[in-house]
Protein backbone atom coordinates (compact mmCIF):
# COMPACT_ATOMS: atom_id res chain seq x y z
CA UNK A 1 0.00 0.00 0.00
CA UNK A 2 1.33 3.68 -0.70
CA UNK A 3 1.97 6.14 1.60
CA UNK A 4 -1.61 7.41 3.60
CA UNK A 5 -3.78 10.26 1.92
CA UNK A 6 -3.65 12.84 4.62
CA UNK A 7 -7.00 15.09 4.86
CA UNK A 8 -6.98 18.87 5.34
CA UNK A 9 -8.13 19.68 8.70
CA UNK A 10 -10.94 21.59 7.17
CA UNK A 11 -12.79 19.32 4.75
CA UNK A 12 -15.09 22.13 2.91
CA UNK A 13 -16.68 22.65 -0.27
CA UNK A 14 -13.29 24.34 -1.43
CA UNK A 15 -11.57 21.04 -0.78
CA UNK A 16 -13.90 18.69 -2.24
CA UNK A 17 -12.50 18.69 -6.26
CA UNK A 18 -9.22 18.27 -4.64
CA UNK A 19 -9.92 15.21 -2.51
CA UNK A 20 -11.69 13.78 -5.26
CA UNK A 21 -8.56 14.13 -7.76
CA UNK A 22 -5.98 12.65 -5.05
CA UNK A 23 -8.85 9.44 -4.78
CA UNK A 24 -8.86 9.29 -8.43
CA UNK A 25 -5.07 9.44 -8.61
CA UNK A 26 -4.76 6.05 -6.83
CA UNK A 27 -7.97 4.17 -8.44
CA UNK A 28 -6.70 0.65 -8.75
CA UNK A 29 -4.86 0.57 -5.59
CA UNK A 30 -5.42 -0.69 -2.17
CA UNK A 31 -6.21 3.59 -0.08
CA UNK A 32 -5.36 4.44 3.28
CA UNK A 33 -6.80 7.14 4.22
CA UNK A 34 -5.65 9.23 7.33
CA UNK A 35 -8.48 11.51 8.92
CA UNK A 36 -6.21 12.54 12.24
CA UNK A 37 -6.13 16.28 11.29
CA UNK A 38 -9.89 16.44 10.71
CA UNK A 39 -11.20 19.82 12.35
CA UNK A 40 -14.22 19.87 9.96
CA UNK A 41 -16.11 17.29 7.75
CA UNK A 42 -18.68 19.57 5.50
CA UNK A 43 -21.07 17.20 3.55
CA UNK A 44 -19.41 17.44 0.40
CA UNK A 45 -16.17 15.95 1.23
CA UNK A 46 -18.57 13.12 3.06
CA UNK A 47 -19.97 12.75 -0.05
CA UNK A 48 -17.06 11.97 -1.54
CA UNK A 49 -15.39 9.24 0.84
CA UNK A 50 -18.22 7.91 0.26
CA UNK A 51 -18.64 7.34 -3.50
CA UNK A 52 -14.91 6.81 -3.49
CA UNK A 53 -15.44 3.71 -0.90
CA UNK A 54 -18.13 2.39 -3.21
CA UNK A 55 -15.60 2.63 -6.23
CA UNK A 56 -13.19 1.03 -4.37
CA UNK A 57 -15.62 -1.99 -3.03
CA UNK A 58 -16.45 -1.99 -6.84
CA UNK A 59 -13.02 -2.56 -7.96
CA UNK A 60 -12.42 -5.51 -5.57
CA UNK A 61 -9.56 -2.90 -3.32
CA UNK A 62 -9.52 -1.59 0.62
CA UNK A 63 -10.30 2.28 1.16
CA UNK A 64 -9.50 2.15 4.39
CA UNK A 65 -9.95 5.27 6.83
CA UNK A 66 -7.80 5.34 9.93
CA UNK A 67 -6.57 7.61 12.82
CA UNK A 68 -10.07 9.41 12.70
CA UNK A 69 -10.00 12.75 14.55
CA UNK A 70 -13.21 13.26 17.37
CA UNK A 71 -14.42 15.85 15.30
CA UNK A 72 -14.42 13.53 12.23
CA UNK A 73 -16.24 11.06 14.15
CA UNK A 74 -18.83 13.88 15.56
CA UNK A 75 -19.73 14.58 11.87
CA UNK A 76 -20.24 11.16 10.66
CA UNK A 77 -22.43 10.89 13.99
CA UNK A 78 -24.48 14.52 13.35
CA UNK A 79 -24.75 13.81 8.98
CA UNK A 80 -26.18 10.26 10.34
CA UNK A 81 -23.42 8.12 8.45
CA UNK A 82 -23.34 5.76 11.34
CA UNK A 83 -26.73 4.68 11.21
CA UNK A 84 -26.92 5.12 7.11
CA UNK A 85 -23.70 3.37 6.33
CA UNK A 86 -22.67 -0.23 7.25
CA UNK A 87 -19.53 1.00 8.85
CA UNK A 88 -18.15 -2.63 9.16
CA UNK A 89 -17.63 -2.27 5.51
CA UNK A 90 -16.03 1.02 4.93
CA UNK A 91 -13.22 0.06 6.78
CA UNK A 92 -13.78 3.02 9.28
CA UNK A 93 -11.18 1.76 11.61
CA UNK A 94 -10.60 2.89 15.99
CA UNK A 95 -14.27 4.08 16.36
CA UNK A 96 -15.46 5.42 19.19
Amino acid sequence: MSDPILLEPVLDLKAAAPLQTTLLARRGQAVEIDGSAVQRLGGLCLQVLISAHRTWADDGLPLTIAGRSEAFDDALRQFGAHSRLDLQSLELTDVK
